[in-house]
């Protein structure tokens, strides 16, 4: 299973394009240098209030396709 990590700042505004769907991914780039691209959906559960702040582990498949995401601590 691959995966990356991100260091993830969203604030509450943003977070709101998002939702309305004005912006459907995230881009990003990963601890490693690596370009990513994600859809925002993934990160709901963790919004609060100010937003979606934190690092995050992004595990895909051998095919590349989302499989789970964690916050790191």
């Amino acid at each position: 299973m691959q995966q990356i990590i991100v260091d993830i700042t969203i604030s509450s505004d943003e977070w709101l394009k998002l939702y309305q769907g004005v912006a459907r991914d995230v881009h990003t780039t990963s601890r490693d240098g690596r370009s990513v691209r994600f859809p925002a959906r993934i990160l709901s559960r963790f919004y609060l209030r100010d937003g979606v702040r934190g690092s995050f582990r992004i595990l895909f498949d051998d095919a590349g396709k989302f499989a789970s995401i964690e916050r790191l601590v």
